[in-house]
């Protein structure tokens, strides 16, 4: 097992992420490759769950409010947003829509490796590509169809050679409680999945933080 692995194995234990957050996570890490299409689609289907849509909302916002040499979580994640708008809930669009000055900041990512490499370009290409996607209701009507399409196919190949079968009700955070979805997910634009919630001066998001580990 790789070191970064171990690394959000005990991150996860200790902040007692959920089953979602650990799946955003391990989508968007710093690994040196990009996410699994396999583990979007199962994060796409989580934002279908009112619970699991609060929570993974919040940790791409999280991700997406990183910055320097963890320019690979930003990037990540507007990839993963990206497959999210087109095959997860409308409800992910709307919310996209909403806090759009999150994802638009990010067309100045700035990040210069060691090696004198503009990494920042790779995060401002792709934001300005969703804010596009954003903005075009109509294009991202066309794209969601297709994309669902193809999803859809996919899923009928996987079910005729015998892994189709319904996943278990998700299950949460391990210290939840029954009953309490509805209001987790009624106090997410004030609290944990908003971007306002962060509070994070434009001038400090892009600024390199040398002691941090990838996660």
């Amino acid at each position: 097992m790789q070191t970064s692995s171990l690394r959000r194995q005990v991150k996860n234990m200790v902040n007692n992420y959920s089953e979602a957050e650990i799946k955003v996570r391990e989508a968007t890490s710093n690994d040196p490759w990009g996410p699994p299409s396999s583990l979007m689609s199962e994060i796409a289907n989580l934002t279908f769950n009112v619970v699991a849509f609060t929570e993974v909302m919040g940790m791409i916002w999280k991700r997406l409010n990183d910055h320097g040499k963890n320019w690979r979580h930003v990037y990540k994640a507007l990839t993963l947003l990206d497959y999210l708008i087109k095959t997860g809930s409308e409800r992910v669009a709307q919310q996209c829509r909403e806090n759009i000055f999150t994802v638009q900041t990010l067309r100045d990512f700035q990040f210069t490796d060691r090696d004198g490499r503009d990494q920042g370009v790779n995060v401002r290409e792709k934001a300005k590509q969703l804010v596009s996607l954003i903005r075009d209701e109509e294009k991202l009507k066309q794209e969601r169809t297709q994309a669902l399409k193809t999803k859809e196919r996919m899923a009928k190949g996987a079910a005729a050679m015998g892994s189709g079968s319904m996943p278990p009700p998700y299950p949460g955070r391990r210290t939840s409680h029954p009953g309490t979805g509805g209001g987790h997910a009624e106090e997410f634009s004030r609290s944990r999945g908003s971007p306002s919630s962060f509070h994070y001066a434009a001038a400090d998001r892009y600024e390199p933080q040398q002691g941090r580990g990838q996660e």
